[in-house]
């Protein structure tokens, strides 16, 4: 049995500007992933998600290719304690 668990992934490299928090919108809904996407001011996307341990590790690997207009150049992901904070995952402006 999968546990349940939350992550805060930033990802680097060009993913403003080329639909990558939409991409990141409908990954996480294809796999059951609740949480918020948004632009960083220095040009990063930050994700905050939570899910099944083998469904956010099948979402982070998407999110590692990104949409192909984008260019992910790295991808920094730090797992904490499962709050239950969302029911959905939304992109915040």
């Amino acid at each position: 049995m999968d546990a349940y668990i939350r992550a805060h992934i930033v990802v680097s490299g060009v993913v403003q500007g080329v639909g990558y928090r939409f991409f990141a919108q409908r990954a996480a809904t294809e796999f059951g992933i609740t949480g918020y996407v948004r632009n960083l001011p220095d040009g990063r996307v930050e994700v905050v998600t939570e899910g099944k341990q083998g469904l956010m590790n099948s979402f982070i690997e998407q999110l590692r290719r990104g949409p192909w207009s984008a260019q992910v150049s790295k991808i920094d992901v730090e797992n904490s304690q499962y709050k239950a904070e969302f029911d959905r995952f939304t992109i915040r402006f």
